[in-house]
Protein backbone atom coordinates (compact mmCIF):
# COMPACT_ATOMS: atom_id res chain seq x y z
CA UNK A 1 0.00 0.00 0.00
CA UNK A 2 1.11 3.34 -0.40
CA UNK A 3 -0.84 6.47 1.50
CA UNK A 4 -1.70 9.69 -0.76
CA UNK A 5 -2.69 13.19 0.56
CA UNK A 6 -6.64 13.82 -1.56
CA UNK A 7 -7.91 16.90 -2.72
CA UNK A 8 -11.70 15.57 -2.63
CA UNK A 9 -13.27 12.79 -1.42
CA UNK A 10 -16.93 13.11 -2.75
CA UNK A 11 -17.81 13.19 -6.37
CA UNK A 12 -20.65 14.47 -5.63
CA UNK A 13 -22.16 12.17 -3.03
CA UNK A 14 -20.18 8.81 -3.46
CA UNK A 15 -16.47 8.23 -1.84
CA UNK A 16 -13.72 5.67 -2.22
CA UNK A 17 -11.07 5.70 0.42
CA UNK A 18 -9.20 2.99 -1.46
CA UNK A 19 -7.87 2.90 -4.67
CA UNK A 20 -7.33 -0.91 -5.47
CA UNK A 21 -8.10 -4.03 -3.99
CA UNK A 22 -6.59 -7.15 -2.79
CA UNK A 23 -9.95 -9.04 -2.63
CA UNK A 24 -8.86 -10.86 -5.72
CA UNK A 25 -12.09 -11.56 -8.19
CA UNK A 26 -11.18 -12.74 -11.27
CA UNK A 27 -13.87 -10.48 -13.22
CA UNK A 28 -12.99 -7.17 -11.25
CA UNK A 29 -14.17 -4.56 -14.18
CA UNK A 30 -11.88 -1.64 -12.09
CA UNK A 31 -8.79 -3.00 -13.08
CA UNK A 32 -9.45 -1.92 -16.82
CA UNK A 33 -6.93 0.66 -18.23
CA UNK A 34 -9.76 3.46 -18.63
CA UNK A 35 -9.57 3.91 -14.97
CA UNK A 36 -5.89 4.93 -15.65
CA UNK A 37 -4.53 3.29 -12.62
CA UNK A 38 -0.86 4.48 -12.17
CA UNK A 39 0.45 1.66 -9.42
CA UNK A 40 -0.14 -1.97 -9.26
CA UNK A 41 -3.55 -2.76 -8.76
CA UNK A 42 -2.76 -4.12 -5.53
CA UNK A 43 -0.44 -1.46 -4.21
CA UNK A 44 -3.56 0.13 -2.63
CA UNK A 45 -3.26 3.39 -2.49
CA UNK A 46 -4.92 5.14 0.56
CA UNK A 47 -6.09 8.42 0.97
CA UNK A 48 -5.52 9.41 4.32
CA UNK A 49 -7.03 12.33 4.89
CA UNK A 50 -10.69 10.92 3.61
CA UNK A 51 -12.18 11.60 7.23
CA UNK A 52 -11.07 15.56 7.28
CA UNK A 53 -12.11 15.82 3.40
CA UNK A 54 -15.59 14.25 4.58
CA UNK A 55 -16.30 16.03 7.65
CA UNK A 56 -15.50 19.35 5.17
CA UNK A 57 -17.55 18.15 2.18
CA UNK A 58 -20.20 17.49 4.52
CA UNK A 59 -20.44 21.19 6.39
CA UNK A 60 -20.58 23.05 3.57
CA UNK A 61 -23.58 20.99 2.17
CA UNK A 62 -27.11 22.57 2.80
CA UNK A 63 -29.07 19.62 3.36
CA UNK A 64 -28.19 15.70 4.38
CA UNK A 65 -28.15 13.43 1.55
CA UNK A 66 -27.28 9.53 0.89
CA UNK A 67 -23.57 8.87 1.08
CA UNK A 68 -22.21 6.04 -1.59
CA UNK A 69 -19.19 4.42 -1.34
CA UNK A 70 -17.43 0.79 -2.67
CA UNK A 71 -18.71 1.55 -6.80
CA UNK A 72 -15.29 1.17 -7.55
CA UNK A 73 -13.34 -0.10 -4.47
CA UNK A 74 -14.30 -2.45 -1.80
CA UNK A 75 -14.05 0.04 1.35
CA UNK A 76 -13.98 -2.93 3.29
CA UNK A 77 -10.42 -4.60 2.00
CA UNK A 78 -8.36 -6.10 4.68
CA UNK A 79 -6.01 -3.21 5.19
CA UNK A 80 -9.44 -1.10 6.48
CA UNK A 81 -9.14 -3.15 9.57
CA UNK A 82 -5.92 -1.67 10.21
CA UNK A 83 -6.06 1.59 9.12
CA UNK A 84 -10.33 1.88 10.33
CA UNK A 85 -10.32 4.77 8.31
CA UNK A 86 -14.17 3.63 6.72
CA UNK A 87 -15.13 3.85 10.22
CA UNK A 88 -13.99 7.60 11.38
CA UNK A 89 -15.92 8.25 8.02
CA UNK A 90 -19.03 6.78 8.97
CA UNK A 91 -18.94 8.18 12.70
CA UNK A 92 -18.79 11.35 10.79
CA UNK A 93 -21.97 10.77 8.83
CA UNK A 94 -23.05 9.27 11.99
CA UNK A 95 -22.47 12.92 13.57
CA UNK A 96 -23.78 14.96 10.89
CA UNK A 97 -26.98 13.22 10.44
CA UNK A 98 -25.99 12.09 6.86
CA UNK A 99 -27.20 8.71 5.17
CA UNK A 100 -24.60 5.80 4.04
CA UNK A 101 -25.47 2.97 1.45
CA UNK A 102 -21.78 1.21 1.34
CA UNK A 103 -20.97 -1.75 -1.00
CA UNK A 104 -19.21 -4.61 0.07
CA UNK A 105 -18.05 -8.45 -0.49
CA UNK A 106 -16.59 -8.34 2.76
CA UNK A 107 -17.81 -9.50 6.19
CA UNK A 108 -15.31 -6.63 8.16
CA UNK A 109 -18.70 -4.42 7.83
CA UNK A 110 -20.20 -6.13 10.65
CA UNK A 111 -17.36 -4.24 12.78
CA UNK A 112 -19.24 -1.35 12.16
CA UNK A 113 -22.87 -2.25 12.39
CA UNK A 114 -23.34 -0.27 15.16
CA UNK A 115 -22.45 2.98 13.52
CA UNK A 116 -24.76 1.68 10.52
CA UNK A 117 -28.01 1.14 13.22
CA UNK A 118 -27.53 4.40 14.46
CA UNK A 119 -27.52 5.83 10.87
CA UNK A 120 -30.45 4.13 10.16
CA UNK A 121 -31.85 5.15 13.53
CA UNK A 122 -31.44 8.48 12.55
CA UNK A 123 -31.44 8.50 8.52
CA UNK A 124 -31.20 6.39 6.56
CA UNK A 125 -28.50 3.19 5.83
CA UNK A 126 -28.59 0.66 3.42
CA UNK A 127 -25.88 -2.39 3.01
CA UNK A 128 -25.29 -3.42 -0.78
CA UNK A 129 -23.85 -6.61 -1.17
CA UNK A 130 -22.82 -8.31 -4.52
CA UNK A 131 -23.29 -12.20 -4.24
CA UNK A 132 -22.40 -13.89 -7.55
CA UNK A 133 -22.86 -17.55 -6.77
CA UNK A 134 -24.66 -20.02 -4.39
CA UNK A 135 -21.72 -22.32 -4.31
CA UNK A 136 -18.83 -21.45 -1.84
CA UNK A 137 -16.30 -23.74 -3.62
CA UNK A 138 -16.97 -21.86 -6.81
CA UNK A 139 -16.67 -18.78 -4.99
CA UNK A 140 -13.35 -18.81 -3.38
CA UNK A 141 -12.27 -19.59 -6.80
CA UNK A 142 -13.72 -16.93 -8.86
CA UNK A 143 -13.39 -14.35 -5.75
CA UNK A 144 -10.48 -15.83 -3.64
CA UNK A 145 -9.42 -13.38 -1.26
CA UNK A 146 -12.78 -12.31 0.38
CA UNK A 147 -15.48 -14.10 2.51
CA UNK A 148 -17.47 -16.87 0.82
CA UNK A 149 -21.03 -16.58 -0.48
CA UNK A 150 -22.26 -17.85 2.86
CA UNK A 151 -20.27 -15.40 5.28
CA UNK A 152 -21.74 -13.01 3.22
CA UNK A 153 -25.21 -14.29 4.00
CA UNK A 154 -24.79 -14.29 7.48
CA UNK A 155 -23.85 -10.32 6.92
CA UNK A 156 -27.57 -10.21 5.47
CA UNK A 157 -29.19 -11.64 7.93
CA UNK A 158 -27.30 -9.90 11.11
CA UNK A 159 -28.37 -6.44 8.66
CA UNK A 160 -31.75 -7.57 9.16
CA UNK A 161 -31.78 -8.31 12.59
CA UNK A 162 -30.35 -4.80 13.15
CA UNK A 163 -33.04 -3.48 11.57
CA UNK A 164 -30.81 -2.36 8.33
CA UNK A 165 -32.53 -2.62 4.65
CA UNK A 166 -29.85 -4.49 2.35
CA UNK A 167 -29.84 -4.63 -1.63
CA UNK A 168 -27.66 -7.32 -3.17
CA UNK A 169 -25.94 -6.97 -6.30
CA UNK A 170 -26.27 -10.39 -8.32
CA UNK A 171 -23.67 -9.37 -10.66
CA UNK A 172 -21.30 -10.40 -12.78
CA UNK A 173 -22.63 -14.00 -13.62
CA UNK A 174 -19.77 -15.70 -15.58
CA UNK A 175 -21.29 -17.15 -19.04
CA UNK A 176 -20.55 -21.41 -18.91
CA UNK A 177 -19.54 -21.40 -15.10
CA UNK A 178 -22.52 -19.69 -13.24
CA UNK A 179 -25.39 -18.84 -15.63
CA UNK A 180 -27.65 -21.30 -14.44
CA UNK A 181 -31.10 -21.40 -13.47
CA UNK A 182 -29.90 -23.34 -10.24
CA UNK A 183 -27.09 -20.55 -9.25
CA UNK A 184 -29.95 -17.83 -9.80
CA UNK A 185 -32.29 -19.97 -7.92
CA UNK A 186 -30.79 -20.08 -5.28
CA UNK A 187 -29.19 -17.15 -4.42
CA UNK A 188 -32.85 -15.29 -4.95
CA UNK A 189 -33.83 -17.93 -1.72
CA UNK A 190 -30.86 -16.17 0.26
CA UNK A 191 -31.98 -13.19 -0.47
CA UNK A 192 -35.44 -13.66 1.20
CA UNK A 193 -34.41 -15.70 3.64
CA UNK A 194 -32.23 -12.24 4.68
CA UNK A 195 -34.77 -9.88 4.30
CA UNK A 196 -33.43 -8.41 1.29
CA UNK A 197 -34.89 -5.52 0.00
CA UNK A 198 -34.27 -5.20 -3.58
CA UNK A 199 -31.57 -7.14 -6.29
CA UNK A 200 -29.68 -4.99 -8.94
CA UNK A 201 -28.54 -7.29 -11.68
CA UNK A 202 -27.73 -5.52 -14.84
CA UNK A 203 -28.18 -8.92 -17.20
CA UNK A 204 -26.71 -12.19 -16.90
CA UNK A 205 -23.13 -11.98 -17.89
CA UNK A 206 -20.30 -9.42 -17.39
CA UNK A 207 -17.94 -6.56 -19.15
CA UNK A 208 -14.96 -7.35 -20.35
CA UNK A 209 -12.40 -4.19 -21.59
CA UNK A 210 -8.66 -4.14 -21.86
CA UNK A 211 -6.51 -4.50 -18.42
CA UNK A 212 -9.49 -6.61 -16.84
CA UNK A 213 -9.46 -8.72 -19.79
CA UNK A 214 -5.96 -10.22 -19.88
CA UNK A 215 -6.51 -10.73 -15.91
CA UNK A 216 -9.58 -12.47 -16.38
CA UNK A 217 -7.94 -15.15 -18.69
CA UNK A 218 -5.23 -15.62 -16.73
CA UNK A 219 -6.90 -16.24 -14.00
CA UNK A 220 -9.03 -18.49 -15.82
CA UNK A 221 -5.87 -20.85 -17.29
CA UNK A 222 -4.83 -20.39 -13.53
CA UNK A 223 -7.66 -21.92 -12.03
CA UNK A 224 -8.01 -24.86 -14.97
CA UNK A 225 -4.34 -25.61 -14.00
CA UNK A 226 -3.83 -25.66 -10.25
CA UNK A 227 -7.55 -26.90 -9.67
CA UNK A 228 -7.96 -29.14 -12.44
CA UNK A 229 -11.72 -28.01 -12.55
CA UNK A 230 -13.65 -29.18 -15.53
CA UNK A 231 -15.77 -25.67 -15.14
CA UNK A 232 -12.40 -24.31 -16.20
CA UNK A 233 -10.51 -26.52 -18.54
CA UNK A 234 -10.23 -24.84 -21.92
CA UNK A 235 -12.81 -21.81 -20.75
CA UNK A 236 -10.61 -18.92 -21.68
CA UNK A 237 -10.29 -20.50 -25.25
CA UNK A 238 -14.27 -20.71 -25.29
CA UNK A 239 -14.91 -17.20 -24.76
CA UNK A 240 -12.49 -15.61 -26.67
CA UNK A 241 -14.43 -18.30 -29.67
CA UNK A 242 -17.67 -17.24 -28.32
CA UNK A 243 -17.16 -13.55 -27.77
CA UNK A 244 -13.70 -12.06 -29.45
CA UNK A 245 -13.20 -8.50 -27.79
CA UNK A 246 -16.57 -7.38 -26.99
CA UNK A 247 -16.84 -5.53 -24.42
CA UNK A 248 -20.50 -6.59 -23.15
CA UNK A 249 -20.32 -10.58 -22.68
CA UNK A 250 -24.31 -11.98 -22.03
CA UNK A 251 -25.06 -15.37 -21.71
CA UNK A 252 -26.09 -17.45 -24.46
CA UNK A 253 -29.51 -17.76 -21.37
CA UNK A 254 -29.80 -13.92 -20.66
CA UNK A 255 -33.17 -14.00 -21.70
CA UNK A 256 -34.69 -17.14 -20.39
CA UNK A 257 -32.93 -16.23 -17.05
CA UNK A 258 -33.53 -12.74 -16.45
CA UNK A 259 -37.61 -13.75 -17.10
CA UNK A 260 -36.89 -16.29 -14.27
CA UNK A 261 -35.30 -13.94 -11.70
CA UNK A 262 -37.68 -11.34 -12.47
CA UNK A 263 -40.45 -14.43 -11.55
CA UNK A 264 -38.91 -15.39 -8.29
CA UNK A 265 -38.35 -12.20 -7.39
CA UNK A 266 -42.33 -11.25 -7.71
CA UNK A 267 -42.94 -14.54 -5.78
CA UNK A 268 -40.53 -13.85 -2.92
CA UNK A 269 -41.87 -9.75 -3.36
CA UNK A 270 -37.80 -8.56 -3.50
CA UNK A 271 -37.46 -5.35 -6.01
CA UNK A 272 -35.58 -6.25 -8.66
CA UNK A 273 -34.10 -3.65 -11.09
CA UNK A 274 -30.95 -1.10 -11.85
CA UNK A 275 -32.12 2.74 -12.05
CA UNK A 276 -35.55 2.24 -9.33
CA UNK A 277 -33.40 0.50 -7.03
CA UNK A 278 -30.63 3.09 -7.30
CA UNK A 279 -33.52 6.05 -6.87
CA UNK A 280 -34.62 4.16 -3.50
CA UNK A 281 -31.25 4.26 -1.93
CA UNK A 282 -30.84 7.55 -2.97
CA UNK A 283 -34.28 8.81 -1.33
CA UNK A 284 -33.45 10.75 1.92
CA UNK A 285 -35.64 10.37 4.58
CA UNK A 286 -37.89 13.74 5.59
CA UNK A 287 -36.49 15.42 8.59
CA UNK A 288 -37.43 14.00 12.01
CA UNK A 289 -39.78 16.74 13.14
CA UNK A 290 -37.91 15.75 16.65
CA UNK A 291 -34.84 16.82 15.55
CA UNK A 292 -33.42 20.33 14.07
CA UNK A 293 -31.99 21.06 10.60
CA UNK A 294 -28.36 21.49 10.79
CA UNK A 295 -28.31 23.58 7.94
Amino acid sequence: MHFVTAKSILTPRSMNIYRGCSHGCIYCDSRSKCYHFTHDFEDIEVKENAPQLLEEALQKKRRPCMIGTGSMCDPYIPLEKELGLMRRCLEIIDRYNFGVAPQTKSDLILRDLDLLTSINRKAKAVVQMTLTTADDQLCRLIEPAVCPTSRRFEVLCACRDAGIPTVVWFSPLLPFINDTKENVERIVDLCARAGVHAIICFGIGLTLREGNREYFYAALDRIAANRNDPRFIGMKEKYQKTFGYSYAINSPHNKELMAYLAKLCRQKNIQLGTDSVFKWMEEFPATNPMQPELF
